[in-house]
């Protein structure tokens, strides 16, 4: 018994001894690795790191005039324990920027003037703005972007002419520099402020982010939230810009020189233009000689001359004369194009309107509003998209 217990307490001693070395010994085996002393040595070297306190005493046995060699081993391992971020090769650290996220991104540009520079280029960030904005930022919200610097870099420059002297250039040189629209964000620091130019795509992802830049898109089924069911399967045109809070958008629209303001709207409701024309204009209709009964269309309407056009979804419909069968249908062969809307009720005024393939222009009277420009839906996620919004009822 007593062998037994004098067995257990050496045990404990030795125990506790190896788990006390055992931080110092996986470093000390390291550069004895380095060393590239003979088999044998090695060996012993190793086994004397292993059991005797500590590692000076180990180093202490070994060949002298291996002393210039441990000396550089010990270099390169503290070389080694030192290395940053920056130390990694260009393309490693690319893949590593590559994978942070918008915020990632922001706080690895605030560590020092080196990574500043990799995290706010433009490459890093049009993936990000491909991935969240592409769908929603067309030509249209581009133009409007590069409007909007070209404006402030104006008022800029008129208020440094006020200004006189040296210290008037110099106050216009830095205003330059900084981003306007950035100024309050609490999680960017000064120095990334000062330094991120206005025409630069991290500036633009972050004033979309932000709520701060309102772009122009369209909306589907305007205002039905507030009980407008006349705007059913229809898209106007819209200024909207993005509410990170709720991860909804406000939209503003004009009409008759009156704003109108909605808000959370949900992703789905929304759209980059599908076109460029403007919304007051009439669009120019490419695609008149290829409908047939059958195609999925969106038609320009607006009430008067001064309300600007909204998209409405129909499909093309047989003529009267027609027995809707396709193989006997001409209907293409017509000049007449019938369009319907079969949201609407049969016998409503809006159930249907009839177009001159040949010479179409607006059409229209007071009563039933007027109809511009036809578009044709080739697009499968267009049309699935348009049937997702279909109402549950007939409307009259």
């Amino acid at each position: 018994m007593l062998l037994f217990l004098i067995s257990c307490f050496s045990f404990i001693l030795v125990s506790k001894k190896f788990l006390k070395t055992f931080s110092t010994w996986k470093r000390d085996i390291r550069f004895l690795r380095m060393l590239k002393l003979p088999l044998f040595l090695w060996e012993i070297s190793r086994f004397l790191v292993y059991w005797l306190p500590s590692c000076d005493t180990a180093r202490s046995f070994l060949p002298s005039a291996r002393n210039g060699r441990v000396a550089e081993a010990e270099n390169e391992v503290e070389k080694d324990e030192k290395m940053s971020l920056l130390d990694l090769p260009d393309l490693t650290l690319e893949c590593v920027l590559e994978r942070l996220s918008p915020s990632g991104l922001c706080n690895m540009a605030s560590v020092c003037s080196s990574l500043r520079e990799r995290c706010t280029s433009d490459h890093l960030w049009e993936k990000h703005m491909k991935q969240k904005w592409g769908r929603l930022i067309g030509n249209a919200a581009y133009k409007q972007w590069q409007r909007q610097i070209v404006s402030r870099n104006r008022a800029k420059f008129l208020k440094s002419k006020r200004q006189k002297g040296l210290f008037g250039y110099l106050s216009s040189v830095w205003h330059g520099m900084c981003l306007w629209n950035l100024s309050n964000e609490n999680n960017l620091s000064s120095e990334l402020r000062s330094c991120l130019n206005d025409d630069s795509v991290m500036a633009w992802y972050l004033a979309i982010e932000t709520g701060k830049f309102w772009f122009p898109a369209q909306v589907y089924n305007r205002e039905v939230q507030n009980g407008h069911v006349g705007f059913m399967l229809s898209c106007y045109d819209a200024e909207v810009r993005y509410d990170s809070a709720t991860d909804t958008f406000i939209a503003r629209y004009l009409a008759n020189g009156r704003q109108t303001i909605e808000d959370n709207i949900d992703w789905n409701r929304l759209r980059a233009p599908a076109v460029d024309t403007p919304a007051h204009v009439l669009h120019v209709s490419d695609c008149l000689n290829d409908l047939k009964p059958g195609d999925h269309i969106e038609v320009q309407w607006r009430r008067n001359e001064d309300f600007p056009y909204g998209w409405w979804y129909g499909v093309v419909g047989h003529l009267e004369s027609c027995n809707g069968q396709e193989s006997h249908c001409q209907c293409h062969q017509s000049d007449i194009v019938i369009l319907e809307f079969k949201q609407y009720t049969q016998g409503s005024r809006w159930r249907q309107t009839v177009i001159n393939r040949k010479d179409h222009r607006e059409v229209g009277n007071g009563a039933d509003g007027f109809y511009g420009g036809v578009r044709k839906l080739c697009n499968e996620k267009e049309i699935s998209m348009w049937k997702c919004l279909w109402p549950t009822s007939t409307l009259e």
